[in-house]
């Protein structure tokens, strides 16, 4: 069973940045994509972006130019960097990795941005 744990969640002002992480327990060569989702209050659970085993990355229009994917294959860990943060960034960040048909997730980190 693939086990996957966010970290780096916290409260920033408007305008800072964070860098979460998503740790797999197994080598993330393995999948055919990861990605970042996101929840906010009251709000369906929404991609934020997502990463391919050959490391094309795809995102929502509302992070394009702001946050950033990546992986590191040694590490079996997948980044993302959010940069200008806004309000509206505020929710629980999930980790998705899918292999073989099947989709794993995270427990969520909380991002909340004061503006």
């Amino acid at each position: 069973q693939v086990q996957l744990v966010e970290s780096g969640g916290d409260l920033v002002q408007a305008g800072g940045s964070l860098r979460l992480s998503c740790a797999a327990s197994e080598t993330i060569f393995d999948f055919n994509r990861m990605g970042w989702y996101r929840q906010a209050p009251g709000e369906k659970r929404e991609l934020v972006g997502d990463i391919t085993r050959a490391g094309t990355t795809n995102y929502a229009d509302s992070v394009k130019g702001r946050f950033t994917i990546s992986s590191d294959n040694a590490k079996n860990t997948m980044y993302v960097q959010m940069n200008s943060l806004e309000p509206d960034d505020t929710a629980v960040y999930y980790c998705n990795a899918n292999k073989y048909m099947a989709d794993y997730w995270g427990k969520g980190t909380q991002v909340a941005v004061s503006s």
